[in-house]
């Protein structure tokens, strides 16, 4: 480029500069986070006594069930679920549109020309009414909400994950209880068919004691199968196949951890579902701007020349005059998705607060359920020693054996089942809080 170019390029330039920075205005709303009424606590905490957010689980929530299997495998879900590698790819797919966003916010410049004649040209778009300025605002915030929801699919799994652990636990100690009852039946059988062959059983005994132990053991056949499915759910969670991953059964000593309601206020720096949508309205309210500034002139300065002495150099204005209502109908659309993202926040916040109370009361609820079915369980197995007795001395029939060792069972695996829930509930409870997940943190990732 000669002097006479070069010079003739930065001195536009240089007063394009003074000029747009003189003139220029952002035009469209600057974004204000709509208001949401939440209740000052929450309706199923009832006399618990709410904490503050220093108290509630942070990093590794699961830590708190102290199970040592289950650390293991959620360490895992963040390096090899393949739902969170999409997530991740995402957000960066959102980073890289800021960049696209902001790049007519500086100058280009081309090469071209002929054999003969070779230039420069260089350009610049003026951001008179903020155009560029509301596409980075939009795309930013899409890039934020896009980080929040990648936090809001960790959470998820990693709850998922604690809730098919536990349920697998459980089943773990269902086979083991039916299990047991098989070798129990097994040997009732055996008797009954010792006093058939003396004649004191009647061969309906016999026909009951095989139809009790066959039914026990399909329902053991059951449970196996239920342990296997969640055993393979959980490999996919982790990012294995089915068959790489063997959890082996063993004694399982559930924790309920005690989890701290906090405040619904809270909520909505907690939550990154919620984070999410509110990113989501920042940047519909961006794009209003974006559409708006389409009704003002807009302005680029230009300037090239080729290697000899020749220069050219301006600035070019547009204005359409006539678009058949596109600009009109662009802003209509744009104010409109706003308000859809507005009404989609406040149902975001409304279904969180809803999550909240559901295991609230399901934990508060289940807790004297499972008070009860302790006290049913007791019961039964009292009443299966009597009528044992009873038996033995002749009093009653196998029937009435087979029917309260039938209830004890029933009573027993119900017993297991509300501690299963318990559990789901718990790991609910703290997902619904918002988890490990901190606003802080997140912002600090998305960098």
């Amino acid at each position: 480029m000669t002097a006479t170019l070069r010079d003739g390029v930065f001195h536009i330039l240089a007063i394009a500069t003074v000029v747009a920075g003189g003139v220029s205005c952002t035009v469209g709303p600057d974004y204000v986070r709509p208001p949401m009424d939440v209740p000052p606590a929450y309706k199923e905490a009832r006399d618990a006594k709410a904490e503050p957010r220093s108290e509630l689980p942070r990093e590794s929530w699961w830590k708190r069930f102290g199970d040592p299997d289950l650390d293991a495998l959620e360490a895992q879900v963040e390096v090899n679920n393949q739902t969170i590698r999409a997530a991740e790819a995402r957000v960066r797919q959102a980073l890289a549109l800021v960049d696209v966003a902001r790049a007519p916010s500086f100058i280009t410049l081309n090469a071209g020309g002929t054999n003969q004649k070779l230039g420069l040209a260089a350009g610049w778009e003026l951001d008179l009414w903020g155009r560029i300025r509301r596409s980075v605002e939009a795309n930013t915030a899409n890039a934020e909400s896009s980080a929040d929801d990648l936090a809001a699919a960790k959470l998820s799994l990693q709850a998922q994950v604690a809730q098919d652990y536990f349920l697998l636990r459980v089943q773990d100690a269902e086979i083991r209880l039916l299990q047991d009852s098989v070798a129990r039946y097994e040997r009732s059988l055996q008797l009954t068919r010792n006093q058939y062959a003396v004649g004191v059983a009647s061969r309906g005994d016999v026909v009951q004691a095989e139809a009790q132990l066959n039914s026990t053991r399909a329902q053991a056949f059951e449970a196996a199968v239920d342990r296997a499915q969640l055993e393979h759910a959980i490999a996919v969670l982790i990012g294995k196949a089915p068959a790489d991953l063997d959890i082996a059964a063993t004694e399982f000593n559930a924790t309920i951890p005690t989890v701290p309601s906090a405040l619904p206020s809270e909520l909505l720096v907690r939550r990154p579902d919620i984070a999410a949508a509110e990113r989501r309205m920042a940047a519909a309210n961006a794009q209003i701007g974006v559409a708006e500034a389409a009704f003002y002139p807009s302005a680029k300065l230009f300037a090239g020349g080729g290697f000899d002495i020749s220069f050219a150099g301006g600035v070019a204005y547009a204005l359409a005059l006539l678009d058949g209502g596109l600009r009109d109908a662009q802003s209509a659309q744009f104010t409109a998705a706003y308000a859809e993202t507005v009404a989609n926040y406040r149902q975001t916040v409304l279904s969180a607060l809803r999550d909240v109370e559901d295991n609230l009361a399901a934990l508060r609820i289940l807790e004297s359920e499972a008070a009860a079915q302790r006290a049913a369980v007791k019961a039964a197995r009292e009443s299966v020693t009597i009528t044992n007795n009873q038996y033995r001395a002749g009093i009653v029939t196998y029937l009435s054996v087979v029917v309260v060792q039938g209830a004890a069972l029933v009573n027993e695996r119900a017993e297991l089942g509300i501690l299963g829930r318990r559990l789901v509930a718990s790991v609910n409870l703290i997902k619904a809080l918002g988890g490990g997940w901190d606003a802080g943190a997140a912002k600090a990732i998305k960098g």
